[in-house]
């Protein structure tokens, strides 16, 4: 019977592709990570509060390292190989599915580097490695279907629409449609 592969969680892995190095989110990248989360650009396609300080940042790195120790998800801060240090987005699995070899894809960058086909890179970076190190058999992606580049940049990767749910969820009083894309090794 198939399985992910068990070995991957032995060491953080890093990913580096022609741009971009793909490491282990750290405390050092909270401020960096809450200037993110406090733009209204970035927040726009994505329904969560915005943090009070980098000292939530700092929990959610916590909980990113969690995630990985208990092989439930994997998060990459991303770096511009020539700006080390600088993280400029993170991306990554929110959930992996074990028992269905299946993996949620999100992530999130700076508005200052949109544009420069930078979150295809890491995306597809990561997809790679989805399927042939970790041995997943499928990814999605939950995204509002307002974010019409996150889901160009999907179908360019040959993701699909799976489903597509009519207020799907309430935030800050509001519903919101979700769009669910899925692509199959």
């Amino acid at each position: 019977m198939p399985e992910i592969n068990q070995n991957v969680f032995n060491t953080f892995p890093s990913i580096v592709t022609d741009r971009l190095v793909l490491r282990e989110l750290n405390i050092n990248d909270s401020e960096a990570v809450f200037g993110m989360r406090i733009s209204k650009a970035v927040n726009r396609f994505i329904a969560r509060l915005v943090p009070a300080g980098a000292g939530d940042m700092e929990i959610l790195v916590k909980q990113c390292a969690a995630a990985f120790t208990e092989k439930r998800g994997i998060a990459w801060a991303g770096e511009i190989k020539s700006m080390p240090g600088k993280i400029i987005g993170t991306c990554g699995y929110n959930k992996i599915d074990h028992d269905n070899l299946r993996a949620e894809l999100g992530g999130e960058m700076s508005e200052t580097y949109w544009g420069r086909k930078l979150a295809f890179e890491a995306t597809d970076a990561i997809v790679n490695f989805g399927f042939e190190s970790l041995k997943l058999h499928s990814l999605e992606a939950k995204v509002l279907p307002s974010n019409r580049s996150a889901i160009a940049m999907l179908q360019a990767l040959g993701f699909q629409q799976d489903a597509y749910f009519k207020d799907r969820f309430m935030f800050q009083q509001k519903f919101y449609d979700l769009a669910v894309y899925s692509l199959v090794k």
